[in-house]
């Protein structure tokens, strides 16, 4: 019984993935005029200091990827906490998936960056993948979501997901992402890592 249960939540996870995948790129035909203003906006609005900080958010993504787990990890291994590694490679888990599903989405939908749609758009470094969905957003909000599921105090979420929302924010303000792409990572990342977590509760 307890195995049937883990395969169909396994199914459950992997058909819902499939959805996500398939209404995403349906529904990701155009760019909204919202999105354009947003850019435009942004960009006519940049200064030396503020985009130094914004590259600075930007490139937080892969030290709080790899630093959380690995700061579990090493924690769980030092205080003999089976919970604490347990939580370790949850963590890393949601955000490896959520990386993967991230760069399967990038090949179907294939969205131009904002600043290949619009010439109005400056970006501040030139990325030559595709857009849509924001791989940096999915991944710390996989981190973040997962981190807040393991830990839910508010001392660890309010961190959590002002990090990954401050990546999210960078991404749009350098002129790599448009607002739907970072919408898109985070509700990728997030839903990621909830659904992980239900399927692991049932092992």
């Amino acid at each position: 019984m307890a195995r049937l249960k883990l395969k169909n939540k396994y199914l459950s996870f992997c058909l819902i993935s499939l959805n996500l995948i398939s209404f995403i790129s349906n529904a990701q035909i155009k760019t909204p005029q919202i999105d354009d203003r947003i850019m435009v906006h942004l960009a006519d609005h940049r200064s030396p200091g503020e985009t130094g900080t914004m590259m600075f958010l930007s490139n937080t993504f892969k030290y709080g990827e790899i630093g959380i787990p690995a700061g579990l990890f090493i924690g769980g291994v030092i205080g003999n906490n089976k919970e604490m590694r347990q939580n370790s490679l949850y963590v890393a888990s949601s955000t490896a998936i959520s990386y993967g599903l991230t760069l399967l989405i990038k090949q179907l939908v294939k969205r131009p960056r904002p600043f290949v749609q619009n010439i109005k758009i400056v970006p501040v470094s030139r990325p030559s993948s595709s857009s849509f969905p924001s791989g940096h957003t999915s991944t710390t909000f996989a981190s973040a979501t997962a981190l807040s599921v393991a830990y839910p105090k508010w001392y660890v979420i309010a961190p959590a997901f002002l990090w990954a929302g401050s990546v999210g924010y960078s991404r749009m303000y350098l002129g790599v992402h448009y607002p739907t792409d970072v919408a898109a990572g985070a509700i990728l990342g997030s839903g990621t890592s909830l659904l992980l977590n239900n399927f692991r509760s049932t092992q």
